[in-house]
């Protein structure tokens, strides 16, 4: 693992350690990448040359406080209800009048249009003559610390925007999502049960997805532990059983051809316990 405190993230250094140059132009650098987010994520910081952009002109203050206010009052009941319950209300109300951005670089009000407006505008971007082959998308709203919510609620919202963001990419991308792997993961899990406040905590173990044309899909890879008390780990999480970096190093393998020995020595520093994952990308 890279040493703590790092300036460059991984994907940039995947990026860096390319040498040959891409089909569309000559003169760009194969994995030149985009970021669709306020500000350029760690996973893309470093040497490798990396554009900005963001669907919308600033951030929405009032959801930001709104998540933070959560966050503050997730261990006290009434507070944490009261807070949650108007969320909720907000956000299934916006639901209900599936508005749907009409353009990339439509400017919506509320994270589960945003992410969709953040990914058409990937989508253009990429499919530009001298577009960028790497992406990356930053989706917000999801540490669901009170009334999480099931098939209805404020989860199961942010899950449908997700769900509508992919199927937007793979409309816009047209043609070219035959050669398109999409990377979904989070920076951390949830608690294997509900808290206090009707929500879930911060875990260790969770699932990332892997789509896109270019990927031999249709299958769920994992070593299921349970969810059993005597397998949660500290009796609360899921228990990890898949590397994440297993997974990012059978596609940097095998989509975008960076050979073991530069992912193990350049890439995933003291990651040789995190062996690469064959068979992900069709052949």
């Amino acid at each position: 693992m890279h040493p703590l405190g790092s300036a460059d993230g991984w994907l940039n250094r995947a990026i860096a350690a390319r040498s040959v140059r891409t089909s569309r132009s000559s003169a760009a650098l194969v994995g030149r990448a985009v970021a669709i987010a306020q500000n350029v994520p760690l996973i893309l910081r470093g040497d490798a040359p990396v554009l900005s952009k963001s669907p919308v002109a600033a951030p929405d203050v009032d959801e930001e406080l709104l998540a933070r206010l959560q966050d503050l009052y997730s261990k006290d009941d009434w507070l944490s209800a009261r807070l949650s319950e108007a969320v909720q209300s907000e956000h299934l109300g916006d639901a209900s009048s599936e508005a749907q951005a009409t353009s990339p670089m439509a400017s919506p009000a509320k994270p589960v249009d945003r992410i969709t407006a953040s990914a058409r505008m990937a989508a253009a971007i990429m499919r530009s003559d001298v577009g960028p082959e790497v992406a990356v998308l930053e989706a917000t709203g999801w540490d669901t610390h009170a009334n999480q919510g099931a098939a209805k609620g404020v989860l199961a919202q942010r899950l449908r925007g997700l769900d509508a963001a992919l199927r937007a990419l793979g409309n816009d991308l047209g043609p070219l999502w035959g050669q398109t792997v999409v990377l979904v993961v989070t920076e951390f899990g949830r608690t294997a049960a509900m808290n206090g406040t009707r929500g879930t905590d911060h875990g260790t173990g969770g699932c990332a997805f892997l789509v896109g044309g270019a990927v031999r899909g249709g299958r769920v890879i994992s070593d299921w532990p349970g969810l059993s008390t005597a397998s949660l780990l500290d009796n609360r999480d899921l228990k990890p059983t898949l590397d994440l970096r297993s997974v990012f190093k059978g596609v940097l393998d095998e989509h975008l051809r960076i050979d073991a020995k530069t992912l193990a020595a350049r890439v995933f520093p003291d990651s040789t316990q995190a062996r690469a994952l064959d068979g992900l990308i069709r052949a």
